[in-house]
Order: structure tokens, then sequence, then C-alpha cells
């Protein structure tokens, strides 16, 4: 009887220990299955990374409303500003003089001639190719909207196919409101502002060749007035890049057309690459047939010599002398 509790005693000491053994053995699993639940996450957190800067990659405005949720940005709220009208009311906006500081003056409606209508087109076209320039320059939606508003709204005042007008913007500056080359060309379509300084007078000066309306209203006017006194687009694209005086312009006309016809089938629905680099196929010069030799046409008194009975001894030319 005496013995009954120094075994219980010693029976829970012995399950004790086996416990603490068990428990000791259970720790390595414990923290191996901690590592491989650890390496798991680490792993599908990357590929999420992965996936997130992919999008931020091909689609910049995704980045930019990230940076905006971000709680460590220091970008300010953005002040609500008036929007710009959709292109998908452009058919009934009017086509006042554009100003600096008024891109789009729409007092009243003002239905468009069929003449303005075949210049302009749909609204779906029009949409077409805003949303391909916006992925091919790689240039904000809103922005592109604003920009083709305004190349259309131009070419409706001045009677200038508006596709024209942003191919030439395209070549020019890629859609880049301040570009200046070296020679002193600003803007989306590089304007001379020194040179067509008259231009901007009723704009703000030579000061609103950076204002992109601006710019695009006098860069094509310009190019309308080289287009109708070269007679065709070439010779007025030619003009517009100042090799006029020259036996050719570098390929500029090339490239430009080639972008103008990227437009025109963009336009008409076509599924168009934005990294096409084709180039349309310039004509081939025209080689004329070389015209036969003609004879000379004789003269009177050639003709008299040679109805002239031949005197033996005496040359054409004694003939002629005493005739």
């Amino acid at each position: 009887m005496l013995n009954q509790p120094i075994e219980a005693q010693l029976s829970s000491a012995s399950d004790m220990v086996d416990h603490s053994a068990q428990w000791a053995k259970s720790i390595p699993s414990r923290i191996g299955r901690f590592f491989t639940a650890a390496h798991y996450a680490l792993t599908l957190a990357g590929i999420a990374a992965l996936f997130v800067l992919g999008m931020m990659f091909f689609n910049p405005d995704f980045a930019d409303k990230l940076m905006a949720l971000s709680p460590f940005s220091d970008e300010q709220p953005e002040e609500v500003v008036p929007e710009a009208p959709s292109l998908a009311n452009l058919m009934d906006v009017p086509a006042p003089a554009l100003t600096a500081a008024a891109p789009v003056a729409a007092a009243a409606a003002v239905p468009m001639t069929d003449e303005e209508r075949k210049i302009i087109g749909t609204p779906r076209q029009q949409k077409l190719v805003t949303n391909w320039l916006s992925k091919r320059y790689r240039v904000a939606g809103d922005a592109t909207d604003m920009l083709v508003s305004a190349a259309y709204l131009t070419a409706r005042e001045i009677k200038l196919d508006p596709l024209l007008i942003l191919a030439v913007m395209a070549i020019e500056s890629r859609f880049n409101p301040f570009a200046e080359s070296p020679m002193g060309a600003q803007g989306l379509m590089q304007v001379m502002s020194k040179v067509h300084h008259d231009k901007f007078q009723e704009l703000g000066g030579v000061k609103a060749a950076l204002n992109p309306v601006a710019n695009i209203k006098v860069g094509s006017l310009i190019l309308k007035e080289y287009v109708t006194r070269g007679g065709s687009v070439e010779a007025g694209l030619k003009s517009y890049v100042g090799a006029a005086d020259m036996e050719n312009d570098g390929g500029y006309g090339l490239k430009v057309l080639s972008e103008y016809q990227n437009l025109k089938e963009v336009a008409v629905g076509k599924n168009i690459s934005i990294f096409t680099t084709a180039l349309i196929k310039a004509p081939a010069p025209i080689v004329r047939p070389a015209l036969p030799a003609t004879p000379a046409k004789p003269t009177a008194v050639g003709d008299m010599a040679a109805a002239a009975p031949k005197k033996p001894g005496v040359t054409a030319s004694e003939e002629i002398a005493a005739l």
C-alpha cells in the first residue's frame, strides 16, 4: 500500500518526461513547416510584384493611380477643373477662331456643312485615332484627347485634313508640346516662332508658341499655306521642313505621309500595330521616252536652193550666195 503513491509519482514523472521529449522532437518539424509556409508566401508575393510591375510598364495610367494611392506620395490632391468637351460632342461644336485662352469656345451649336463633315469624319473615327495615338506615343489619354480635339477644330476652321495635321505633329515632336529644336523650332508642330511671329500676334505673341492650341493653329495655317502654294501635299511638306529649294527633303515627307496613311487606316477601323515602322513606297521617278530627233526646219533660202537645178562644180553655199 505504501508503494502505490510512490509508483504514481514515478509514473507521472515518466509521462512528463515523455511529453517533453515528444515536444522537443516536434520543434524541428514545426520550424520546417513555418519556413515552408514562409517560402510559399514569399513566392506568391514575388509573383504578384512581377505582375504589378508588368501592369505599370504596359499601362502608365495604372502606375499613376498606384502612386496616387500610396501614403508616401508627395502629390497634392488635384484641383477639380472643368472637363474638356468629349470627341462625341465635337460634331456639334462651332468653329470659332481658336485662341490660347479658349481652345474650345462653344457658344451655340452650329451645324456643319457637307464639306466640313467630309473633313472631320465621325466621332467614332476620331475616338479610334485618339486611342491609337495615345498608345503609340505613350501620351495620357486625356492629353491626347485634348490635342486631337484641337487638331480637328483647327482642321474644320481652315479646311485641312486633321489626320495630316496629326501626322505632322507625330513626326515633328511625337506629341511633346515643349519640344524645341537646335534651330529654334518650338512646340507640337515645331514652328519657327521668330520667323512666323506675325501669326502669333492674335494668340498672345511668340510666347504662345509653346501653348499647344496656339501652336497647332499656327502650324496648321503654315502647312495649309505651303500646300496651297505648292499645289500638292508632297510639295507643301517639302516647304514645311525648309527644303523647298533643295533636291530632296531627306525623307521627311515620306515619314509624314506614312504616318498619315496609318491614321487613315486606323480611322476606318483597320487594326494597325502601334509599333509599325512601315513606310509607304516612294513614287518611282517618271522616265520619259526619248523623242526622235526632228530635222531642222529648212529656211526659205534653203527651200529655194533645194528647188533650183544643180550646176556641175558649184557647191550649195555658192548657189545660196548666188540667190
